[in-house]
């Protein structure tokens, strides 16, 4: 998949933490998080034909790479239940490293937005607890 392999080259060159690509079209961020999904998710824009590359992908994170519509999506690091989200939905996926959950930025517990989602079956319940987590963590 050549939309694939350009979205995981533009994403390895270092600058970005995701790239969107298809058809020489690219959306990228270095926001770090789910920010940047989250941004494309409230663009409005239709992404159903895009591949997608990341640094990092929970499964808070994919559960918006479902709502996003992507087809496929290479991750450097991936979690367990993110894979299981992923696959469920029938997107391709391509990784460098499976972990059983993603850690937080402190490296002592789980990712706050994979903890949020933890008990999440469907993308569309999953996306007001990850809002919601969102705003918890920017009022500490």
């Amino acid at each position: 998949m050549l939309d694939l392999q350009n979205a995981k080259s533009e994403l390895l060159g270092g600058k970005f933490t995701c790239v969107l690509f298809h058809d020489g079209e690219t959306f990228s961020s270095s926001l770090r998080g789910v920010a940047p999904l989250l941004g494309f998710l409230d663009s409005g824009r239709d992404f159903r034909a895009f591949c997608a590359a990341d640094k990092v992908v929970g499964k808070g994170a994919a559960f918006l790479y479902v709502l996003l519509g992507v087809r496929a999506l290479f991750a450097h690091v991936i979690s367990e239940s993110a894979l299981e989200v992923l696959r469920r939905a029938a997107v391709s996926v391509e990784f460098d490293t499976l972990v059983p959950y993603i850690k937080n930025r402190t490296g002592e517990g789980r990712c706050p937005i994979e903890q949020a989602v933890l008990e999440a079956e469907d993308a569309t319940k999953a996306l007001p607890l990850i809002r919601a987590r969102l705003k918890e963590l920017q009022k500490r």
